[in-house]
């Protein structure tokens, strides 16, 4: 892994910068909101406003990269991320936020097409595994370690101001590398349809994490402030729900190679329900909280590549570059929809109706996986294609695992 690291340092670099910056926005934009007595539905709009740009950015973010390349494009999105990160202290309403975390979204799916696109140029079949790793450790440590920046005087502009700061020194490892663009394959997605057809489970799977993780990134933040959590212990619970998500995919994915891949489904959803029920009938903040939070974060970021493999195990090798992009299309429309859900349950039931709608989300996910299981036999484990850790940002990410197992 270290001579892909030091091969690829300047991408990893900006990506770990960005996030750091830019990570935070989320979190700072909703605590903001919920101070202001901004209602939860209207901060869950905002919330969506953000997926829907990052939809939208990931479907036109190539065109743009064929026609003026990678680093002339990442510059322009992460000027632009870092503009609108100011923007924030210049005006302060819901109105006008939503239409700069629209562009956020934008921004991001952008920066996120560049360098993924990039490091699948760079990647060896030998190194794809290792390289993919080190990008989302830096993409995940980035966006916790970014959290911390809630500490700064929240009621100010002094977050907002080190966001922007960080997000634009994510330029410079890209502006002052001497590696060599990548040319840029333009690879249609498989319709959401045809993958369904594919796996009904891993398709309906993939929706769902949208929904139930889209709502936590959006309202995440409301909840906390509402058990009665200070800025800083705010920043420590959205970290460690990040952490969490990332340190459980390992032995996560370890039992999916080895077992049924819809039983490790079945069983992550059934641990992520139980989890959403404790967190909504928490009525303290505390050690269970963070505990909860972490297992929690560790369940819910495992679904996504879970799902992935298990749709990758029911398509033919060449199919299964392709259907990323379908999947990441399905993950952010559920994404996009999920802070609007959870708002209303929020505003129905309290602080704790976050985690009763991605309870709920996960409950009814895992009665589909349930029926699922009666209508389809298992593949067997011999013959499943290797689970991957992956971020939820671009098809090009999907691209960096490990090459496709031929089916012959």
């Amino acid at each position: 892994m270290l001579s892909s690291f030091i091969s690829t340092r300047s991408m990893l670099l900006a990506i770990f910068m960005l996030m750091a910056g830019n990570g935070v926005v989320a979190t700072l934009v909703s605590f903001r909101l919920e101070s202001a007595g901004t209602r939860a539905g209207i901060i869950g709009l905002v919330a969506t406003c953000y997926f829907v740009g990052l939809t939208i950015g990931a479907l036109r973010a190539l065109p743009i990269i064929q026609r003026v390349g990678h680093i002339r494009t990442f510059a322009a999105a992460v000027s632009l991320l870092s503009a609108s990160t100011l923007a924030y202290t210049v005006v302060e309403g819901a109105g006008f936020w939503a239409v700069l975390r629209f562009t956020d979204g934008l921004c991001v799916a952008a920066v996120f097409v560049c360098l993924e696109s990039w490091l699948n140029e760079r990647a060896e079949p030998s190194t794809r595994g290792s390289i993919l790793a080190s990008y989302m450790i830096s993409l995940y440590a980035g966006q916790a370690v970014g959290q911390f920046l809630l500490n700064l005087d929240s009621s100010a502009a002094a977050a907002f101001v080190a966001s922007s700061l960080l997000v634009s020194l994510s330029v410079l490892p890209i502006a002052l590398t001497r590696l060599e663009e990548p040319a840029v394959a333009r690879q249609a997605p498989l319709s959401i349809r045809s993958l369904y057809a594919a796996s009904p489970l891993g398709v309906v799977g993939c929706g769902m994490t949208g929904l139930m993780l889209g709502a936590f990134y959006g309202l995440g933040a409301v909840y906390a402030r509402r058990m009665g959590l200070e800025m800083s212990d705010i920043a420590l619970f959205m970290s460690v729900v990040i952490a969490g998500g990332v340190a459980l995919q390992w032995p996560v994915g370890w039992l999916s190679d080895r077992f049924d891949r819809r039983m490790v489904i079945v069983a992550t959803l059934l641990g992520a329900t139980a989890v959403c029920a404790g967190l909504a009938w928490l009525t303290g903040a505390g050690p269970l909280l963070l505990i909860l939070g972490a297992i929690f974060g560790g369940l819910s970021f495992a679904l996504y590549p879970l799902c992935v493999a298990h749709t990758n195990d029911h398509l033919s090798a060449d199919q299964r570059v392709s259907a990323s992009g379908g999947l990441v299309l399905t993950y952010s429309i559920g994404a996009a929809a999920g802070p609007t859900a959870g708002a209303g349950v929020m505003m129905a039931a309290g602080e704790g109706g976050l985690f009763l709608y991605i309870g709920t989300c996960a409950l009814l996910t895992l009665v589909f996986a349930l029926w699922r299981q009666l209508r389809r036999e298992p593949v067997p484990s011999e013959l499943q294609q290797p689970y991957q850790m992956l971020p939820r940002t671009t098809p090009a990410a999907a691209e960096l695992g490990p090459l496709p197992r031929s089916d012959s």
